[in-house]
């Protein structure tokens, strides 16, 4: 492959970094993150195609992951004692405050999810930066300035890492480079990165918006997750794990997070929020 086309095709370089000493010992480690997109999904999506968001029955489907979701699933947070990540659009901040407000006040971390979970392949620098920009600002109107970033769809650009560093981000965790952490550079920036993957998030598997998607077991991600772990106790290493409140939070599907904790327990994993990963990880630089 040519130089020229090598660089159009392989913008990302990657340094790894040397996998850090768990806390109290831990064989391994774990970030249970959870994207609480609700109502946003479905704006971006519009958006996105040029479109009002107009669809009810999907709009409340995202509701459903605030109002039902999301109480479920800090009930089991709670129980096993784990401190989590939530990933949240800025829109999902302005419609939800008291959720948020309250997410914060439990010690969870609150970080950045766009602000109408516009994917960043979709739209130009100026509505990249725009959609950063909001998005800050609506954290700090309520909880106050995030440290990190997911983008929506997993989907960056290199003038979106860029901006990150631009604005004062610490880490991104959008890409799958490698599954420990380690550092990227793209867009003429360099950022830590805590990788995630398609496997590990419960969307791939239950997630469904009237359109796309499957509706599987959800014994079949838990099986994923646990298998992913072993590898990860062999090698001492990180696992990220993704899910989504209106997703995980269904009445029948609530136990796979709690097995998924009880496992983990079980196997003495270190519980980090990414913010926790991030300042461990730097410690290698």
């Amino acid at each position: 492959m040519s130089r020229a086309i090598r660089s159009e095709a392989d913008p990302v370089t990657t340094m790894a970094l040397p996998l850090p000493a768990w806390p109290e010992n831990a064989p391994a480690a774990v970030s249970l993150t959870f994207d609480l997109d609700a109502e946003a999904a479905s704006i971006g999506t519009a958006l996105d195609a040029g479109q009002r968001p107009r669809r009810l029955s999907r709009l409340s489907a995202g509701t459903f992951g605030v109002t039902r979701g999301l109480p479920r699933v800090l009930e089991v947070l709670d129980a096993f004692d784990v401190r989590a990540t939530f990933y949240v659009p800025g829109v999902t901040v302005q419609l939800h405050p008291g959720a948020i407000t309250a997410l914060a006040a439990a010690g969870h971390e609150l970080a950045h999810h766009g602000y109408a979970h516009r994917r960043t392949d979709r739209i130009d620098r100026r509505t990249q930066r725009e959609e950063l920009v909001r998005g800050i600002e609506a954290h700090e109107s309520v909880v106050g300035r995030p440290r990190g970033y997911r983008a929506p769809g997993w989907e960056l650009t290199a003038e979106t890492f860029g901006l990150l560093a631009e604005l004062g981000f610490e880490w991104d965790s959008s890409m799958m480079g490698d599954d420990r952490p380690y550092m990227a550079s793209a867009g003429g920036a360099r950022m830590l990165e805590l990788p995630v993957h398609w496997a590990l998030d419960d969307w791939p598997y239950l997630g469904f918006d009237g359109e796309a998607g499957q509706l599987v077991d959800p014994r079949v991600p838990l099986r994923v997750w646990r298998d992913e772990f072993a590898v990860a106790l062999e090698e001492s290493r990180h696992v990220t794990y993704t899910m989504h409140p209106e997703v995980i939070g269904r009445g029948h599907r609530i136990s796979l997070l709690r097995d998924l904790l009880a496992s983990l327990r079980e196997q003495k994993a270190a519980f980090l929020t990414h913010g926790d990963l991030a300042a461990i990880s730097r410690q290698a630089l």
